[in-house]
């Protein structure tokens, strides 16, 4: 029985270990906080429960496999709930678009509000979904060589890559109205990138959200984690809470342990690294066991966007859906200022969540959780969040007030919170508080993205959105099934269905 030192018990450090643990090693996972999870954890205020982070479940099929591979089912763990319409897109109060998987409801909203495009949708989930059915596998094998990018399935892939133009771009190959493409090009900012920057390989988001739906976890996104932990419990392994790393032990050019924060060492075979990856590799790396991401090559890398977050609880609920995208005026200038320019906009583009319309474990009868993001530029703006937090949640309230039709809004609020970028980065160690963690340039990518065996030295793996192959909870579990394969593959413990 080989022990695996997990540092973090994020999503994809949970990922693995239940993978792992069900195979028969010795999994520690040691994380910084009083609670799982990391940015897909729960909290609450009052009787109020709330998701930290993620709100979105894709790719169900993903998770559900995750699951598999450790000889589970998904089903015994969490409960799900398709969502439909997917979301509402507020362009202003005479334009709201509802997309759904309902044809007929969709061709008769786009032929309202986009007249004579519905073509052009027809098109997208056509082709998006041979582009879908391409690429993904190619984001499910790790890029430890170059000789990677030669394969036959990638090799093939190509055509479909779009890497040569962006995604705003691509949408205007389907549709002929700007704020139809925004409303198919919106899902960068799950990568903290502005569409008209973000290559146009990710049009298969879009396809994701409109060909295999939306879901909800019923209790909150937080159950996955939960679920998670469990399992690696009943396979005897064990989660430390409140015991931070304060650095990973090399010898030999071998990671062989972790030293905690109170001192005491623990030894494994292998170390995999679930902490936000530059936090981790500016803070328990030694510098001189360090070439390719030292502290100064680590500043110039290209990193996402941050986000503001108000938390409610509301002593009503309001006929909203479930899931809410009001946009700013100037969408590209918003979004331009947010990644490119690192302005906190006047007008921003803000997210609303309304999930006790659907959930009501998470709220007491006849009250309501909501959940409030804006994306804002990470802490390398160097915007005084200290003197412009309680402004900028006024303007934020109000504008959700306005957009939304959340009248009297503030007057319902019976516990709030607040979290800024600052928040992110030295409460939740998210390197410069960026949410979203490394960028999705091209540069940043498959084999130019920090890679799932970590190559500055030996015996240690990495997971989560830092890696390859990127951010958001479908793929950071598949980073998880990357990185536990490499292993299980070495020691020639292979899971049967290793290939699903």
């Amino acid at each position: 029985m080989k022990k695996v030192i997990i540092v973090g018990a994020g999503p994809g450090g949970l990922s693995a270990g239940m993978i792992l643990a069900s195979r028969g090693y010795n999994v520690e996972i040691y994380e910084k906080q009083n609670f799982i999870g990391g940015r897909t954890s729960s909290f609450k205020l009052g009787d109020f429960t709330f998701d930290l982070g993620p709100t979105f479940l894709m790719m169900v099929d993903i998770l559900r496999d995750t699951f598999k591979l450790a000889d589970r089912k998904m089903e015994d763990y969490i409960t799900i709930k398709n969502i439909d319409p997917l979301y509402s897109l507020v362009f202003n109060k005479d334009k709201i678009f509802y997309p759904s998987r309902n044809m007929d409801f969709m061709k008769e909203q786009i032929e309202k509000l986009f007249p004579g495009n519905y073509e052009g949708y027809l098109r997208f989930l056509k082709n998006e979904k041979v582009k879908y059915e391409k690429l993904i596998p190619c984001l499910q094998v790790p890029y430890g060589s170059i000789k990677d990018f030669f394969t036959k399935q990638f090799v093939t892939s190509i055509p479909k890559l779009d890497a040569h133009i962006s995604l705003f771009d691509k949408l205007g190959e389907y549709f002929n109205n700007d704020d139809l493409k925004i409303a198919f090009t919106f899902q960068a900012k799950y990568l903290g990138m502005s569409p008209w920057e973000c290559p146009g390989t990710f049009s298969i988001i879009s396809y994701i959200e409109h060909g295999e739906g939306i879901y909800h976890v019923m209790g909150g996104l937080n159950q996955i984690s939960e679920g998670m932990a469990k399992a690696i419990e009943e396979d005897g392994g064990k989660i430390f809470l409140n015991t931070p790393v304060k650095e990973i032990l090399i010898e030999n050019g071998r990671a062989i342990g972790v030293k905690l924060e109170d001192g005491k060492k623990a030894l494994g075979d292998d170390i995999i690294i679930n902490a936000d990856f530059a936090y981790a590799l500016n803070n328990l790396v030694d510098d001189k066991y360090k070439k390719k991401y030292t502290k100064k090559k680590l500043q110039k890398k290209k990193f996402s966007c941050s986000t503001f977050m108000i938390y409610l609880g509301l002593d009503k609920i309001y006929d909203l859906p479930h899931h809410n995208i009001l946009f700013s005026k100037d969408y590209k200038k918003n979004v331009d200022e947010t990644s490119k320019y690192g302005i906190v906009s006047h007008d921003p583009s803000i997210y609303v969540q309304n999930a006790s319309i659907i959930d009501k474990s998470l709220a007491p009868r006849g009250k309501s959780t909501l959940y409030i993001l804006v994306p804002v530029p990470n802490n390398r703006s160097g915007f005084n969040w200290d003197k412009y937090k309680n402004s900028f949640r006024d303007k934020i309230l109000s504008l959700v007030e306005e957009r939304a039709g959340l009248k009297d809004l503030r007057k319902h609020i019976e516990v709030e919170r607040v979290i800024t970028p600052d928040e992110w980065e030295y409460d939740m160690n998210i390197y410069a508080g960026a949410t979203f963690n490394l960028g999705h340039n091209i540069s940043q990518m498959l084999y130019f993205r920090p890679h799932n065996k970590f190559e500055e030295f030996k015996n240690c793996f990495l997971v989560g959105g830092g890696t390859h192959p990127g951010s958001g909870l479908p793929t950071i579990f598949e980073s998880a099934k990357i990185s536990s394969n490499l292993i299980l593959e070495r020691d020639g413990l292979l899971h049967p269905i290793a290939n699903i």
